[in-house]
């Protein structure tokens, strides 16, 4: 993707190097992060795992944060993305006669405070309706790149796009036609979910024309989609997978409404859920 030089997001809010002493953690450290994974990856709330797994931090700290090299530049690269994100958006919106709200984007490292409970980085990237902001620990790069062989700069611009999509869907309150009972199914869940990797791919359709994309980038995003799909990640993990369990899609509807989004380029074309088959 074609990112240097171009405008960084002022909406970038770095936590990095504040403690979380006395806080009640989601997670279990790395060693966990498949099972957490299973709930949470893109686009899961933390919150509703705040009950389970905890753990205390001791002592409350605070330091300035040593960023590495490799660090700022991925900062950089993830603020350009939330730049782009903000620009689409807006347009998209002022289309409809709508005005869009830039959701913000919090840097942090091991652990974060939000509107949704505490979390740990074994949750994953994550979009906190209660506060309209993306968290995000830069180390899931490297997770992205290795855990799940999904390297290369667009697939962390598409899971970037995914949770800014959680933030459109809060916006414009899709899926709130859903009864209660639906809401509190899985296959609400993994509805919400695919219609965000839509939206992700309502992103990526622009960032295309305005000539961002280069050669291999659409792969980079629709591999990211693949590993991260419920199906994959629970073969991984266990060796076998349950669909009644999925939350988030398997990886072949990952892929298809992220794609579908990317062609289309509109919104509208993006409601899940009066899909018969998804």
């Amino acid at each position: 993707m074609q990112w240097k030089g171009r405008r960084q997001s002022s909406n970038v809010e770095d936590r990095r190097g504040m403690g979380m002493g006395g806080k009640t953690v989601i997670g279990g450290g790395i060693g966990s992060i498949i099972i957490v994974l299973l709930f949470t990856l893109l686009g899961g709330n933390p919150g509703d795992l705040i009950n389970n797994s905890t753990s205390n931090l001791g002592s409350d700290t605070s330091a300035p944060y040593q960023e590495s090299t490799q660090e700022k530049e991925l900062a950089n690269f993830v603020s350009v993305v939330l730049a782009d994100t903000e620009d689409v958006w807006a347009e998209k919106f002022k289309e409809q006669g709508l005005t869009y709200e830039n959701p913000k984007l919090v840097l942090y490292r091991d652990s974060v405070q939000s509107a949704c409970g505490t979390a740990s980085s074994a949750v994953g990237p994550f979009y906190c309706p209660g506060d309209h902001k993306l968290y995000i620990d830069l180390s899931f790069y490297q997770e992205l790149k290795q855990r799940f062989q999904a390297p290369g700069d667009f697939a962390m611009a598409y899971v970037i796009a995914h949770e800014v999509g959680h933030h459109v869907q809060t916006l414009l309150n899709m899926g709130d036609n859903a009864s209660a009972s639906q809401k509190r199914s899985n296959e609400y869940s993994v509805r919400f979910e695919l219609q965000a990797d839509y939206l992700a791919g309502v992103w990526a359709h622009d960032a295309k024309g305005k000539g961002y994309l280069e050669k291999g980038d659409l792969d980079e995003a629709l591999n990211a989609a693949n590993a991260v799909g419920d199906d994959n990640i629970q073969k991984k993990a266990q060796g076998y997978v349950v669909p009644e369990s999925f939350t988030h899609g398997t990886s072949e509807q990952r892929k298809r409404w992220f794609k579908k989004g990317f062609e289309n380029g509109t919104i509208e074309g993006g409601d899940t859920f009066k899909q018969a088959n998804l």
